[in-house]
């Protein structure tokens, strides 16, 4: 489903140094695997997700999903492959605050210029525990409500591949289970594969296949030294 091959991300520091993020020589995830990207604060996560997406391009190596190579496409193409075939779901949420909960899963909707399916929206809604806050506008929603309308809004296209970035980090104790939860039985029930970027041991306990991105990064801290030295 998911797979990265000598995928190399850098950004240029105001100092004219160069900051080496990323370096991952091989990276693979099944159809319907469920795995967990651990690191520290900092050390590249979000930054694998956005490139995985086609938000950010790496600066050299491939990424196929579901067979498509998304580093072969324009900016224009990643944005409508997203749209298709990828759920994202924000640790800051990104919901429009003048849309209701059911209008921001119905937008996701829109943008692949399918037929809207207001009855699979209502149905996601209700399956993150919501049908009764439908008309809700974020601002009148509580935190763990908002990621739920978010999990909902990432489900709406039926991806084949859905990435969250620390989708409990804002959600109070009693409530990340059974958010964590809600993300995985739904990426079961409809063979999703779940990318799930966390710093908790607590969350990555859950998991069978847990990954540190400092690990792939021993490549790239190698030619560093190597230059260094």
């Amino acid at each position: 489903m998911l797979k990265l091959r000598e995928v190399v991300k850098n950004y240029v520091q105001p100092d004219g140094g160069v900051l080496h993020v990323l370096d991952i020589e091989q990276f693979d995830v099944a159809e319907g695997e469920q795995i967990v990207m651990m690191g520290r604060s900092g050390c590249g996560k979000t930054t694998l997700l956005h490139c995985i997406a086609g938000i950010s391009r790496p600066d050299s190596g491939r990424i196929w999903i579901d067979g498509w190579d998304i580093t072969l496409m324009s900016e224009a193409e990643r944005d409508r492959f997203r749209a298709e075939k990828i759920g994202y779901v924000f640790q800051t949420f990104n919901l429009l605050p003048g849309f209701t909960a059911l209008e921001n899963v119905l937008l996701a909707m829109r943008f692949t210029g399918r037929k809207v399916d207001r009855a699979r929206a209502r149905h996601l809604l209700e399956r993150v525990g919501l049908q009764h806050r439908e008309g809700h506008r974020p601002t009148q929603l509580s935190v763990g409500e908002q990621q739920r309308v978010a999990i909902a809004r990432a489900l709406a296209n039926r991806p084949k591949l859905l990435l969250a970035d620390e989708p409990t980090a804002n959600i109070d104790t009693g409530n990340q289970a059974q958010v964590l939860e809600l993300i995985r039985s739904t990426c079961r029930e409809e063979n999703v594969s779940l990318v799930l970027v966390t710093h908790s041991p607590e969350v990555a306990s859950q998991f069978a296949r847990v990954e540190r991105l400092e690990e792939f990064k021993r490549a790239a801290q190698t030619k560093q030294r190597e230059k260094v030295g």
